[in-house]
């Protein structure tokens, strides 16, 4: 049986049944994607920095990614060269786990990561690991995760959170879900779903961290009921006839923050002009990828390939569209679909999204007193970064550094009262 193991470096390697022939996707990666490049898409082949202060100290970044469609605005700012723009090259680096990425951003091995927004404040407060100052440079995507539930489940009419909270009932036994690292975002929507429907996930069941590209191997052998992970995977386990989609992470909150371009807060500190280039960068491939279907089916056919999420395109390229089924007969068309951009508003790192998730924290017994929030989340969100990012990219700025949302359970989040917000669920540890 799987731990829990939140030092856990060896959370496994890819799964061997991911590894599908790629050739095609190769193909488009060295002729389709070339033929799009700077050139064509009117780009400045000198920079937009000036040959002096503005210089990107280091010219050539690591940036990390776990196989997930999310992870898409690094690889295409990469591949298409909005990198070379900002006077950068960014390196893509495939990792297996995101208890890797943490340890491979502290240490420095990596420069920048598509991370969890939760780990980073995780890893800032030292409850996933030891404690480091870090830093939110972007919010890369809102929306686009799921909650998937065993085939077995829904033989037996858990078919949504209701049906799952009446089985739970009705039929004792240690139920079995997982998430892909203990202070994530998937961690945080799968306990808020969970709680919306009356099961409290730290006495109800039993919770596992499974790194995102195992979690369909993981279901197929019977170490989980359930799961909540990032896309494909969630649209992977019903082409595998494995499980159904019984909730989507815009379900629970409509424009949700998701991942962010994370780093260390040395990283910043002794780089500030190469954080700049790389911020702006991936807010250029954000917007070139929510400008168009074609432009989207293109990034589909890029990420699929065995250097990035390793899969096929048809299990990606649906969800991103909107077009989603539940593996149980439903189909829809979901206007809350993954984002990265939508005019520049997922990107912006307000405050109110980091605080959040210390609010959540503290709900779930991972941060034992309430924290200074606002401090926290001004610590970490580098919103002077962004906001000269967004001017060397041209990109609008929201009129706040705060936004407020209604989640599934009615309860408003609009960051004015932390304490009283985290202490303000009946179901918390």
């Amino acid at each position: 049986m799987l731990k829990q193991d939140l030092n856990a470096n060896n959370e496994g390697k890819n799964n061997h049944e991911d590894r599908e022939p790629a050739f095609s996707r190769r193909q488009f990666l060295h002729t389709a994607v070339a033929a799009t490049g700077a050139g064509m898409m009117g780009l400045s082949t000198g920079g937009v920095w000036a040959a002096g202060s503005d210089k990107p100290e280091k010219e050539e970044v690591r940036i990390g990614f776990i196989p997930l469609t999310d992870c898409a605005s690094v690889v295409m700012a990469s591949v298409l060269g909005f990198d070379k723009k900002y006077g950068i090259k960014i390196v893509p680096t495939k990792e297996s786990s995101w208890a890797g990425v943490r340890d491979k951003l502290v240490n420095g091995e990596l420069d920048a990561a598509h991370v969890l927004y939760g780990l980073i404040y995780g890893v800032q407060l030292g409850v996933s690991g030891n404690k480091k100052d870090m830093a939110v440079l972007m919010s890369i995507n809102n929306n686009g995760q799921a909650i998937s539930l065993s085939k077995k489940l829904a033989e037996k009419g858990a078919v949504d959170g209701a049906g799952l909270a009446k089985l739970m009932q009705m039929e004792k036994r240690e139920y079995t879900f997982a998430q892909t690292f203990p202070t994530g975002t998937h961690a945080m929507w799968l306990y808020y779903w969970l709680a919306a429907y009356g099961i409290n996930p730290m006495k109800d069941a039993k919770v596992i961290t499974v790194p995102p590209p195992q979690m369909v191997a993981n279901m197929r052998v019977g170490n989980m009921d359930g799961f909540c992970v990032g896309e494909p995977w969630n649209h992977r386990a019903i082409a595998d006839g494995i499980g159904f989609t019984a909730a989507t992470s815009q379900d629970v909150w409509k424009d949700h923050p998701e991942k962010v371009l994370g780093t260390t807060a040395d990283f910043v500190k002794k780089y500030p002009n190469t954080a700049r280039a790389m911020t702006a960068a991936v807010l250029e491939a954000s917007r070139w990828i929510d400008a168009s279907l074609s432009n989207k089916n293109k990034m589909a056919a890029t990420i699929a390939d065995k250097a990035y999420v390793n899969t096929s395109v048809d299990v990606i390229n649906q969800r991103i569209l909107g077009r989603y089924q539940n593996g149980l007969g439903k189909t829809w068309d979901d206007p809350n679909y993954m984002k990265f951009f939508n005019d520049g508003a997922v990107n912006f790192p307000y405050l109110s999204d980091g605080m959040w998730f210390l609010t959540q924290h503290k709900r779930w017994g991972l941060l034992k007193t309430d924290p200074d929030y606002l401090a926290v989340a001004k610590a970490v969100n580098h919103i002077d970064v962004y906001k000269d990012a967004a001017a060397m990219a041209k990109v609008a700025l929201p009129k706040s550094d705060m936004r407020s949302s209604k989640l599934i359970d009615g309860s408003v989040w609009d960051g004015k009262n932390p304490a009283a917000y985290a202490a303000s669920f009946k179901i918390r540890a």
